[in-house]
């Protein structure tokens, strides 16, 4: 589970985030990022009935790419929003592949930290 100051919670937040944030799409995950002006980077979850007509699975769902993301907070920029919106498709997938991914969206996004810098010999 995501700590609460990462958690992207205010209607307006997530408005201005759709409004005015830059997309990005991968597999069955779309990705909506916009700047903010903390020392935290944010992120909400939207998965709608499309997905999955059980608010079980639904709720599964958020839960695992809940902890997807939260394994990699400390890999991640900082003063970020983020929205993460599945795609009708994905209740399929198990956690190895949203893991996965997660992975390959925040590269594409290029929100992740450089891991190695390179070194000169």
């Amino acid at each position: 589970m995501l700590p609460k100051v990462n958690r992207l919670k205010k209607k307006q937040d997530i408005e201005r985030v759709f409004k005015k944030g830059e997309g990005f799409k991968e597999d069955l995950l779309f990705l909506k990022i916009a700047k903010n002006r903390l020392s935290q980077t944010r992120f909400a979850f939207i998965i709608s009935k499309k997905v999955s007509q059980k608010a079980v699975i639904r709720n599964r769902i958020r839960r695992k790419l809940s902890e997807a993301v939260g394994t990699r907070l400390k890999k991640l920029k900082k003063g970020i929003d983020a929205l993460v919106i599945v795609l009708p498709g994905f209740a399929i997938k198990d956690f190895w592949e949203m893991d996965e991914v997660i992975n390959k969206i925040f590269a594409k996004a290029k929100i992740l930290k450089i891991q190695n810098p390179k070194i000169k010999c």
